[in-house]
Protein backbone atom coordinates (compact mmCIF):
# COMPACT_ATOMS: atom_id res chain seq x y z
CA UNK A 1 0.00 0.00 0.00
CA UNK A 2 1.20 3.47 -0.69
CA UNK A 3 0.63 5.02 2.74
CA UNK A 4 -0.05 3.78 6.22
CA UNK A 5 -3.42 5.51 6.29
CA UNK A 6 -4.69 4.22 2.90
CA UNK A 7 -6.33 1.08 4.33
CA UNK A 8 -7.87 3.15 7.12
CA UNK A 9 -9.20 5.70 4.61
CA UNK A 10 -10.77 2.94 2.51
CA UNK A 11 -12.28 1.31 5.61
CA UNK A 12 -13.74 4.58 6.87
CA UNK A 13 -15.08 5.41 3.39
CA UNK A 14 -16.90 2.07 3.50
CA UNK A 15 -18.38 3.04 6.87
CA UNK A 16 -16.89 0.06 8.69
CA UNK A 17 -15.02 -0.35 11.95
CA UNK A 18 -11.83 -2.39 12.28
CA UNK A 19 -13.81 -5.12 14.05
CA UNK A 20 -16.48 -5.19 11.31
CA UNK A 21 -13.86 -5.57 8.59
CA UNK A 22 -12.12 -8.29 10.58
CA UNK A 23 -15.37 -10.21 11.07
CA UNK A 24 -16.35 -9.89 7.40
CA UNK A 25 -12.99 -11.16 6.12
CA UNK A 26 -12.50 -13.81 8.80
CA UNK A 27 -9.45 -12.24 10.40
CA UNK A 28 -8.53 -10.98 13.82
CA UNK A 29 -9.16 -7.28 14.45
CA UNK A 30 -5.57 -6.99 15.64
CA UNK A 31 -4.37 -8.08 12.18
CA UNK A 32 -6.53 -5.45 10.47
CA UNK A 33 -5.36 -2.81 12.93
CA UNK A 34 -1.72 -3.83 12.35
CA UNK A 35 -2.10 -3.56 8.56
CA UNK A 36 -3.60 -0.09 8.98
CA UNK A 37 -0.93 1.16 11.37
CA UNK A 38 2.11 -0.39 9.71
CA UNK A 39 1.22 0.00 6.06
CA UNK A 40 2.09 -3.67 5.55
CA UNK A 41 0.29 -5.45 2.74
CA UNK A 42 -2.12 -8.13 4.02
CA UNK A 43 -1.48 -11.75 3.02
CA UNK A 44 -2.51 -12.62 -0.52
CA UNK A 45 -5.40 -14.80 0.68
CA UNK A 46 -6.87 -11.76 2.46
CA UNK A 47 -6.60 -9.22 -0.36
CA UNK A 48 -9.67 -10.25 -2.38
CA UNK A 49 -12.06 -10.62 0.60
CA UNK A 50 -10.82 -7.31 2.00
CA UNK A 51 -11.23 -5.52 -1.34
CA UNK A 52 -14.78 -6.88 -1.70
CA UNK A 53 -15.63 -5.89 1.86
CA UNK A 54 -14.36 -2.34 1.29
CA UNK A 55 -16.02 -2.07 -2.11
CA UNK A 56 -12.78 -1.51 -4.03
CA UNK A 57 -10.57 -3.52 -6.37
CA UNK A 58 -7.46 -5.34 -5.19
CA UNK A 59 -5.48 -2.86 -7.27
CA UNK A 60 -7.04 0.07 -5.39
CA UNK A 61 -6.36 -1.71 -2.10
CA UNK A 62 -2.70 -1.95 -3.10
CA UNK A 63 -2.61 1.76 -3.93
CA UNK A 64 -3.14 1.83 -7.69
CA UNK A 65 -5.26 4.76 -8.87
CA UNK A 66 -8.90 4.00 -9.55
CA UNK A 67 -9.71 3.76 -13.22
CA UNK A 68 -12.19 6.35 -14.40
CA UNK A 69 -15.32 4.94 -15.95
CA UNK A 70 -16.81 6.36 -19.10
CA UNK A 71 -20.47 7.22 -18.92
CA UNK A 72 -22.93 6.50 -21.69
CA UNK A 73 -24.23 9.47 -23.69
CA UNK A 74 -27.11 11.10 -21.84
CA UNK A 75 -26.38 8.82 -18.91
CA UNK A 76 -27.49 10.99 -16.01
CA UNK A 77 -28.70 7.84 -14.26
CA UNK A 78 -25.30 6.22 -14.70
CA UNK A 79 -23.58 9.30 -13.24
CA UNK A 80 -25.81 9.21 -10.19
CA UNK A 81 -25.24 5.50 -9.64
CA UNK A 82 -21.48 5.92 -10.07
CA UNK A 83 -21.65 8.51 -7.28
CA UNK A 84 -23.74 6.11 -5.18
CA UNK A 85 -21.13 3.37 -5.70
CA UNK A 86 -18.61 5.55 -3.85
CA UNK A 87 -20.80 5.82 -0.74
CA UNK A 88 -20.43 3.50 2.25
CA UNK A 89 -22.20 0.16 1.81
CA UNK A 90 -24.91 0.94 4.37
CA UNK A 91 -25.90 4.10 2.53
CA UNK A 92 -25.79 2.25 -0.80
CA UNK A 93 -28.23 -0.33 0.57
CA UNK A 94 -30.68 2.37 1.67
CA UNK A 95 -30.58 3.92 -1.81
CA UNK A 96 -31.12 0.50 -3.42
CA UNK A 97 -34.18 -0.04 -1.21
CA UNK A 98 -35.67 3.32 -2.26
CA UNK A 99 -34.99 2.71 -5.96
CA UNK A 100 -36.43 -0.82 -5.80
CA UNK A 101 -39.59 0.53 -4.15
CA UNK A 102 -39.95 3.20 -6.85
CA UNK A 103 -39.45 0.65 -9.65
CA UNK A 104 -42.02 -1.68 -8.07
CA UNK A 105 -44.46 1.21 -7.65
CA UNK A 106 -44.02 2.15 -11.32
CA UNK A 107 -44.51 -1.46 -12.43
CA UNK A 108 -47.72 -1.70 -10.35
CA UNK A 109 -49.02 1.56 -11.81
CA UNK A 110 -48.46 0.28 -15.35
CA UNK A 111 -50.37 -2.92 -14.60
CA UNK A 112 -53.39 -1.01 -13.30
Amino acid sequence: MTTKSELRRLREAAGLSVREVARLIGESHTNVSYWERSGQIPRSDVLLPMAKTLGVTVEELLGAPKLRRMTAPGGKTRQVFDAVSRLPRRRQQKIVEVVEALVAQHANAREA
